[in-house]
């Protein structure tokens, strides 16, 4: 007898199949655990959020021009990061009174798994403007459109879109070249210092 399989094939006492039915057995309560855990795991990271969120101002609240950022972490909220640099962004378009309850879904939906494509979402920003709102959702690979067309479909779930909604996918690239675009950190800086002429 070379191995533990040949001393079955030689088995005839029938006391094998016992064996595989309870290695089954051990092998389905194992995946249950596993599976409690994984459940359990992500309960205490939505709780935790929570802890934080529940004091923060809402998209809704703030006026003038603002972004929230939330990114996994290490990852940071610029298309040159090594994380994003070869994906994309859905970006939707939303009217003003909406964003508070959209962005609310979508984090509560990416912290809960619920787009279903592994480690591909980095990240999510809501922008704040004076005519409108924008909810966009950021992933690792633009190559693949299989996932982003399961971002998008999730994204339009979760949020409640109408089927009418205009969903736009852009890659980082395509926003890297757009002539006179500036990257997020040189746009910040440029809003936050302007030269001022002392006229008498």
């Amino acid at each position: 007898m070379n191995n533990k399989f040949d001393a079955l094939k030689d088995d005839d006492s029938g006391d094998h199949d016992q064996n595989e039915e309870n290695s089954t057995q051990k092998d389905g309560e194992k995946e249950k655990t596993e599976r409690d855990k994984s459940q359990g795991s992500s309960k205490r990271k939505v709780e935790q959020f929570w802890r934080f969120y529940s004091h923060m101002v809402r998209p809704g609240d703030l006026t003038g021009h603002s972004d929230f950022h939330l990114f996994k972490e290490g990852i940071k909220p610029m298309w040159e990061d090594d994380a994003n640099k070869n994906g994309g962004k859905w970006i939707i378009r939303l009217r003003k009174g909406l964003a508070s309850r959209c962005w609310e879904n979508l984090i509560l939906a990416m912290l809960g798994e619920q787009f279903m494509v592994g480690e591909e979402i980095c990240g999510a920003v809501v922008s704040v403007r004076f005519q409108e709102d924008i909810i966009s959702i950021w992933n690792k690979t633009a190559s693949d459109q299989a996932t982003t067309a399961r971002i998008r479909d999730t994204l339009r779930r979760v949020l409640n879109l109408p089927p009418n909604t205009i969903m736009e996918y852009k890659t980082h690239t395509d926003s890297i070249k757009m002539p006179g675009r500036l990257g997020p950190q040189r746009l910040l800086f440029q809003n936050l210092w302007k030269p001022r002429l002392n006229v008498p």
